[in-house]
C-alpha cells in the first residue's frame, strides 16, 4: 500500500469522518488526488465515500476492521514475516492483522501456500503473482467474510502444518478471547492441525475482553503485537513461557 493511504488510514482512525478538502491539506496534495486515493480506499473496503467526505464504517466486516490501527497492524504483520521460511505451508485465520501478514508472505517469500478459513484473505491477495491459497470449506459468514462451522473442522484435519497465525479481540486471565464463538470453535478446530500457534494483536486488545474463550496461554506459542504493550502483561505473558514480539510503531 502507498504510504499516503497509510497514513490516511491513520487520520481516518482518529477522526471517523473528515472532508476531502481536509485530508488533502492536511497531507499536502491536490484534491484530485486525494479523491483518486479515497477510490482505491474504497475499493479495497477501507472506508466509505460520501459526497465530499470519507467515512470510516466501524461494524464487524473485516474490511473496515482493517482500516483501524491500519498502520500498526501493518507493522505487526510484517514483524510476523521472520516467523516464515521461503517454501512453507502455514494456517493463517481470519484476522484483519492475519491479512497483512498473508499478502507480505507472498510479497516476501518464495513458494508459499497459504492454508485459510478466510474468504476475506483469498480475495485480498488474488492479485500477488503466483497465490497460492487452500480456502476451507464451511457456512459462510458474510460480515466476517469467513467460514465456520463443523465443515472447517473436517476440513482442517486434513492438513498439519508447522504455524497457525490467529487474531484474537481481547484476553482475560485464561487466555485469548473472540467475539465470536462460531469463529473461536473454527480456530480451535485449525489449531488442532498447526504444530505452533501465534497470534498477531495489537497492544491495546490487551486491555479488551471477547464474549467467548479462544485459546488458553498454554495453547499459545508466541505472539507479535506492538511496543506499547505494558511491563507487567510483557512479564506475564514471559512467565508462561510465551514467546514475545513486538513491533515499532511510527518508525520504518
Amino acid at each position: 500500500m502507498h504510504a499516503r493511504h497509510a497514513k490516511i488510514l491513520e487520520i481516518m482512525t482518529q477522526k471517523k469522518k473528515a472532508t476531502v478538502t481536509e485530508l488533502a491539506e492536511t497531507l499536502a496534495v491536490s484534491e484530485v488526488t486525494m479523491r483518486k486515493d479515497l477510490s482505491r480506499l474504497e475499493a479495497k473496503g477501507f472506508l466509505k465515500r460520501e459526497h465530499g467526505y470519507a467515512l470510516l464504517i466501524e461494524s464487524d466486516d473485516v474490511g473496515n476492521r482493517l482500516s483501524i490501527n491500519y498502520d500498526i497492524k501493518r507493522r505487526i504483520a510484517q514483524e510476523a514475516v521472520s516467523a516464515v521460511s521461503d517454501g512453507e505451508t502455514v494456517m493463517i485465520e481470519s484476522g484483519s492483522t492475519c491479512a497483512l501478514l498473508a499478502e507480505a508472505l507472498l510479497t516476501q517469500r518464495k513458494d508459499i501456500t497459504i492454508i485459510t478459513n478466510s474468504v476475506f484473505i483469498a480475495t485480498f491477495v488474488r492479485d500477488k503473482p503466483n497465490a497460492r491459497v487452500i480456502l476451507l470449506g464451511g457456512d459462510y459468514q458474510v460480515d466476517s467474510q469467513v467460514m465456520v462451522g463443523p465443515l472447517v473442522r473436517k476440513c482442517a484435519e486434513e492438513f498439519f502444518v508447522d504455524k497457525l497465525f490467529v487474531g484474537t479481540d481481547g484476553f482475560s486471565d485464561a487466555g485469548a478471547m473472540s467475539s465470536n464463538l462460531m469463529r473461536a470453535e473454527a480456530v480451535r478446530s485449525m489449531a488442532k492441525s498447526a504444530k505452533q500457534v501465534i497470534i498477531l494483536t495489537e497492544s491495546e486488545k490487551f486491555s479488551q475482553l471477547g464474549v467467548v474463550a479462544l485459546l488458553p496461554y498454554q495453547d499459545i506459542d508466541a505472539i507479535y503485537t506492538d511496543d506499547k504493550i505494558a511491563k507487567d502483561i510483557r512479564d506475564r505473558l514471559l512467565q508462561k513461557g510465551i514467546h514475545l514480539y513486538t513491533a515499532v510503531q511510527g518508525i520504518e
